[in-house]
């Protein structure tokens, strides 16, 4: 079932279809012309850095800690994640069918339905604010007729780690290891939980795009993705490395998990249930799990 931030794509699913995005053409269309002209990454050096974390707020369950000493090589990263609009582009392009709409549905927070697919789209067992819902996918988030034109500028959703790998290969460049992602997210700051300190929270003032309220039936607020360049980057330029959704990487979670590795919290973290809004945070799927909570940004080897 994976964890209570991510339930797993079921093996044994049925309802599977086909049917491209890209035969809704115009809508398709609409959003590649508001993609990137071209892509923003930034150019680190690498060197050594202390990952993972033995704070208390850590999950040892995670394998956050120990707190050992890496060394990165130098790599770029996208200053942003992917947007709806740069994955149109490609989906444009090469007509690339994403998981989701092979299976035929995606795994959706509860609170971003409509009506009428809140009452039809069955629960998740184990974390009953996830919905199966049909017809969900990365063009068309909450599985009706609110489409991603709407969130141009937000990070692409409901891609599995196979879909982002696709994407990358397109693109010139790839996934981040989770080593690259922790040394990028720290923006240069030593053992800090945040990428801009140690407190949350600076002067009562939120700087990541997290599950505000009683989680998960009472936010206060809107609940959902927030635009890539929200909130001020960290050191080194970098955007929303912790909160507004968890980020792919090529890393595998354990030697006896082969499932990959995710980064950085997402819009429904919340410290009552999932404190996985932290640069030492990390945590699974499988490879064709997709979520509406769940995009990546892209890396490039370099040097």
């Amino acid at each position: 079932m994976g964890t209570c931030c991510n339930p797993q794509r079921s093996t044994d699913t049925t309802n599977q279809t086909t049917k491209n995005v890209s035969h809704f053409g115009h809508e398709l269309e609409r959003l590649a012309a508001l993609a990137s002209d071209q892509l923003s990454m930034v150019g680190l050096g690498g060197g050594k850095f202390l990952m993972g974390s033995d704070s208390p707020e850590a999950y040892a369950a995670d394998h956050e800690g120990p707190v050992r000493e890496v060394t990165v090589a130098p790599f770029a990263i996208g200053t942003t994640t992917v947007t709806n609009a740069d994955f149109a582009a490609f989906v444009l392009e090469t007509g690339y069918i994403t998981d989701a709409e092979v299976h035929g549905d995606s795994l959706v927070f509860a609170g971003l339905l409509s009506d009428r697919l809140g009452d039809i789209s069955p629960a998740v067992q184990d974390t009953p604010w996830w919905r199966q819902v049909a017809g969900a996918n990365w063009l068309f988030p909450y599985g009706d007729t609110f489409s991603a034109v709407e969130l141009a500028q937000h990070p692409v959703t409901h891609v599995s780690q196979s879909d982002a790998i696709a994407y990358a290969d397109w693109a010139g460049g790839r996934l981040l290891t989770e080593t690259e992602w922790e040394f990028a997210a720290r923006g240069g700051l030593k053992q800090q939980p945040f990428p801009w300190g140690s407190i949350r929270e600076p002067d009562g003032v939120a700087r990541m795009n997290t599950f505000v309220g009683t989680f998960p039936e009472k936010p206060e607020g809107s609940v959902g993705t927030v635009p890539v360049t929200s909130f001020a980057p960290n050191g080194y330029g970098l955007y929303n490395m912790t909160g507004n959704v968890w980020e792919w990487t090529a890393s595998k979670f354990t030697s006896g998990n082969e499932s990959g590795v995710l980064r950085g919290g997402s819009y429904l973290c919340h410290a009552s249930y999932c404190r996985r809004y932290r640069t030492s945070a990390r945590t699974w799927a499988t490879p064709d799990t997709s979520l509406g909570h769940t995009g990546f940004r892209l890396g490039l080897t370099t040097g």
